[in-house]
């Protein structure tokens, strides 16, 4: 049994970790779980991931509880190596990130031998995670390029406090591809997608957070740092704007700007806040999206540490804005898994490989 301390790491490492565990079809032992977090130990939706793919894997789990702080998981997959998929419904219990617990199962589809399917309840856009949108207009979109296969369909939003959304993801068996995201070439333009809950349909929200993200984002004359050999000064065309009212049980809000280029897709999102104007929910969508646009890598900073797991098992290149705490976390816990990612540290940002697997 692989022993793994995370004394220093928070929830993702944790997920990493199972994730790892299922893939490589080796126990773990995790001690000192979310140590550097002011309440360690597993809150709900950290649960959630463990119930879930111990369900998913038939996996033995000592230590399955809120709060507890050592955990051991051994995966119990078929003779074959694969997973047989089937149906599962999880109940996070609050609002902790129903996204979240999709991102520890997407890259299940690279051992699966029948389709997935996963409905969750609980926080559908909520802080700290992945809007909804981001994970269904940027990550699967960017991901689907490389050969996954995946989905996600929305019931209901599930904003904080109360949660209460409710979303299915669906996974087929996948093949990747090698990731090749080195450089960023032509941008096409930019898609926003705004929603608002049924309790603030009558103030406008959706409308208005979109208008504030159109009138700060730099859509005309500047240097786009695009590897296409040009130097004109285009405008950014807007691809699509969609503005929903959903039902939810508690009232929010959430922006996701998308910017499409010849080579990939980055998104960056904003949440609403009990006292903030929809404008300023985004405005600041945009600035970070205005800030991408300034530089020249290919990915935003979050969908470059998410790429590392996909990086490890398919192999490629990927140029990611920054160097995050994450990103290093990650790389440590692949590297225990004899998954090494190589690192180049540029002036800005660095790129990250890996050599594919031989056949």
């Amino acid at each position: 049994m692989r022993e793994l301390d995370g004394s220093d790491a928070g929830g993702q490492f944790l997920r990493t970790a199972l994730t790892l565990s299922v893939l490589e079809n080796e126990p773990v032992r995790l001690e000192h779980v979310r140590g550097d977090r002011p309440n360690p130990g597993l809150a709900n939706q950290h649960l959630a991931v463990l119930e879930t793919l111990a369900a998913v894997t038939d996996a033995e789990v000592s230590g399955g509880e809120l709060d507890a702080e050592t955990v051991e998981f051994e995966p119990g997959r078929s003779s074959t190596g694969g997973l047989e998929g089937g149906s599962y419904a999880v109940d996070i219990g609050t609002a902790g990130s129903v996204t979240l617990l999709f991102d520890a199962l997407l890259p299940l589809a690279t051992v699966l031998e029948a389709p997935l399917s996963v409905t969750a309840t609980g926080g559908t856009d909520v802080e700290w995670s992945p809007p909804l949108d981001y994970l269904r207009q940027v990550k699967l979109p960017l991901l689907g390029a490389h050969g996954l296969v995946a989905s996600c369909e929305v019931d209901r939003r599930g904003f904080y406090p109360n949660g209460g959304g409710r979303a299915t993801l669906r996974i087929a068996p996948s093949s990747l591809e090698p990731l090749a995201l080195e450089r960023r070439s032509e941008l096409e333009g930019v898609r926003l997608y705004s929603t608002e809950s049924a309790s603030l349909a009558d103030q406008d929200v959706a409308h208005r957070q979109l208008e504030g993200a159109l009138e700060r984002l730099d859509l005309a004359g500047a240097d786009r740092n695009v590897d296409d050999g040009s130097n004109e000064d285009d405008q950014l065309e807007v691809l699509e704007r969609q503005e929903r009212t959903a039902e939810s049980p508690s009232p929010g809000s959430a922006l996701v700007i998308r910017v499409d280029h010849g080579t990939g897709i980055a998104g960056f999102d904003a949440l609403g806040e009990r006292g903030k104007p929809a404008e300023r929910v985004g405005e600041d969508a945009a600035d970070a999206a205005n800030r991408f646009l300034e530089g020249d890598a290919p990915v935003d900073r979050h969908m470059g540490d998410q790429l590392l797991v996909f990086l490890a098992l398919a192999g490629g290149r990927v140029r990611i804005p920054r160097v995050s705490d994450h990103v290093e976390t990650s790389r440590a816990l692949l590297e225990a898994f004899g998954r090494e990612i190589d690192l180049e540290r540029r002036e800005e940002g660095a790129v990250v490989s890996r050599s594919p697997d031989p056949p």
